[in-house]
C-alpha cells in the first residue's frame, strides 16, 4: 500500500476545484473580496500542483491532475444540472455548465503549473549539478596537463643544465 501522501494532493486539488463551484461568480466585481479569495485558492492550487509534482512527478502526477480536472468538471456539470436553482446566475443552463467547467479548468492549469514550475526548477539544479560535475572534471584534466607539462619542463631544464654543464666541463679542460 502506498503512502497516504500520495492520495492527499489528489484529494486536495479535487476538494478545492468542487470548493470553487460554490464561490462567487462575480471575480471582477466591485467588491476587492471576491478577487483575494480566488487569488488564494488558486494560490492553494497552485502550491498543491507542486506538492502533487514532487511526491508523484511529472508523468504520473500529470495524468492524475487532468483525470482530477476531468472528473471535477463531470461533477460540476452534473451539480448545476440537477441543482439549477442555486447555481443559476440569470443565464441559460447551457451558460452555467460551461462557467463552471471553465473555472474548473482554470484551477486545474494551476495546477499544472505549479507541476510544471516545480519541474522546471527540480530540471534547473540537475542542470547545474551536471555542469559543477562536468566542470570538476575538466579542473581535473587541467591539473593532470599542467603537472605533465611542469614535469616536461622540468626534464628540458635539466637536459639543458647538464648540456651547459658538459660544455663548460669541456671548456675548464680545454684551458
Amino acid at each position: 500500500m502506498k503512502p497516504t501522501k500520495y492520495y492527499i494532493s489528489p484529494l486536495l486539488i479535487a476538494f478545492l476545484i468542487f470548493l470553487s463551484n460554490f464561490l462567487n461568480t462575480q471575480l471582477f466585481g466591485s467588491e476587492i473580496v471576491n478577487f483575494v479569495v480566488w487569488f488564494i485558492l488558486s494560490l492553494f492550487v497552485f502550491a498543491t500542483g507542486w506538492f502533487t509534482n514532487n511526491t508523484l512527478g511529472w508523468v504520473h502526477g500529470g495524468k492524475i491532475v487532468f483525470a482530477v480536472i476531468v472528473a471535477m468538471a463531470i461533477l460540476s456539470a452534473v451539480l448545476v444540472s440537477f441543482f439549477s436553482d442555486y447555481f443559476l446566475t440569470e443565464s441559460l443552463l447551457f451558460e452555467n455548465i460551461i462557467l463552471y467547467s471553465l473555472r474548473n479548468i482554470m484551477l486545474g492549469s494551476m495546477a499544472f503549473f505549479g507541476m510544471s514550475l516545480s519541474e522546471v526548477i527540480t530540471q534547473q539544479r540537475g542542470i547545474e549539478n551536471l555542469k559543477n560535475q562536468e566542470n570538476k572534471s575538466l579542473i581535473k584534466e587541467d591539473q593532470a596537463n599542467s603537472a605533465f607539462i611542469k614535469n616536461e619542463a622540468k626534464i628540458i631544464a635539466e637536459k639543458i643544465v647538464s648540456e651547459a654543464n658538459k660544455i663548460a666541463a669541456e671548456i675548464i679542460s680545454k684551458k
